[in-house]
């Protein structure tokens, strides 16, 4: 019988199973080299979607994982870190619009809310765009669609298990895993305290492979890096998630914008004292993307500029639940952490604690890898 569980991470992924588990009725204990979402989590756009994702099974849970959200924050007094205001997407060159409107064709044939809008109505939702910044019609809009702040999200979940009995060890990195008979039995840490577990789950995001490692198994990784551009304050009306052909955007909290590009991921670089950069013209030339499309920011400045690594399994999927060669060792690794967290982490939180969930899991299990 599953009695306590060693849950790795405390970013989304951990958060989610540990608020899972303790509501299940186990006993828990999350472990972290840091801070809660002192990784990947919060360093995130954390745009929830299921925009072209493929292949349908990965679109389903997505989809899955944004009712979980819309659920989560509407029983959750105070839960306003969920922001369902819709994403806007247009390009401006023939690839790319026929790219576009293939997605969109793929989406709708899924049953996935998306809709056409013209430049006027895209306007009516979002007015403080510079309208030379729109094309004539071609502009696709999924209402469902939105971001989460995840720091919020994840202390939430975290007092949530906190409350029902769970215990925190951050700062406090896994060093070894110990295991007989076919099951991990504990979990060092480097205070060379050690935990004895009933089962495992890694939540580490990009560190799951090393995790994984410390089991003996292979986890295949293709990691990224992910940067993020944060505003000052700036009084503009912004609503929801904006997807440019210069610039990704959209609000965060307390009159800041994150912006992103996928070129700018690639100007960060490890300097000469070790530590993760950002080429500067780099972040110059998305803030002025964001300020040729929203004139209103024009007296914007960068306030910080940060820089994630996205944990993506090698195929690009999620990989959930158990390893069949050791059944009490779980894994909850995914790109768009954001968007599956809350849906997905119940789901290998209950498989954990001994459900059948052969059938939901199958298409994202370790194996496949």
């Amino acid at each position: 019988m599953v009695e306590h569980v060693v849950v790795i991470g405390a970013g989304v992924y951990g958060a989610a199973v540990a608020a899972s588990l303790t509501r299940r009725g186990a006993r828990v204990t999350v472990v972290d080299a840091g801070a809660p979402a002192g990784g990947t989590s919060g360093a995130t756009f954390s745009w929830t979607n299921s925009c072209g994702k493929q292949p349908r099974p990965y679109h389903d849970l997505s989809v899955a994982g944004m009712r979980a959200h819309r659920k989560l924050a509407a029983e959750t007094p105070g839960g306003d870190w969920y922001h369902e205001g819709g994403n806007l997407e247009w390009a401006d060159d023939d690839t790319e619009r026929e790219e576009l409107r293939k997605k969109v064709a793929g989406v709708l044939d899924y049953g996935y809310e998306a809709r056409w809008l013209s430049r006027a109505e895209a306007l009516r939702l979002e007015p403080d765009i510079d309208p030379a910044g729109l094309p004539a019609d071609g502009i696709a809009y999924f209402p469902r669609e939105g971001w989460i702040e995840p720091t919020r999200l994840i202390g939430h979940l975290l007092s949530s298990a906190v409350s029902r009995g769970a215990e925190m060890v951050l700062n406090d990195p896994v060093t070894g895993l110990e295991s007989t008979a076919g099951l991990v039995r504990a979990v060092r840490l480097a205070s060379r305290r050690q935990l004895s577990a009933d089962a495992v789950v890694n939540c580490a995001g990009p560190q799951a492979a090393r995790i994984a490692e410390l089991a003996g198994l292979v986890l295949p990784m293709r990691n990224t890096r992910g940067v993020l551009i944060y505003t000052s304050p700036v009084a503009v009306a912004v609503s929801r998630v904006i997807h440019a052909p210069n610039v990704h955007l959209r609000p965060d909290g307390a009159g800041r914008l994150l912006l992103h590009t996928r070129e700018t991921d690639s100007a960060a670089y490890v300097s000469g004292t070790g530590e993760i950069s950002v080429e500067r013209s780099a972040v110059t030339r998305v803030l002025e993307a964001g300020r040729a499309l929203y004139p209103g920011i024009r007296a914007a400045t960068v306030e910080s500029v940060r820089v994630g690594e996205r944990p993506i399994p090698g195929d690009g999927l999620p990989v959930l639940g158990r390893a069949v060669d050791l059944p009490n060792f779980h894994f909850a690794v995914s790109h768009s952490g954001a968007t599956l967290s809350v849906h997905a982490g119940d789901l290998v939180a209950a498989e954990a604690l001994g459900e059948d969930l052969g059938e939901v899991l199958a298409p994202f299990r370790f194996e496949r890898l």
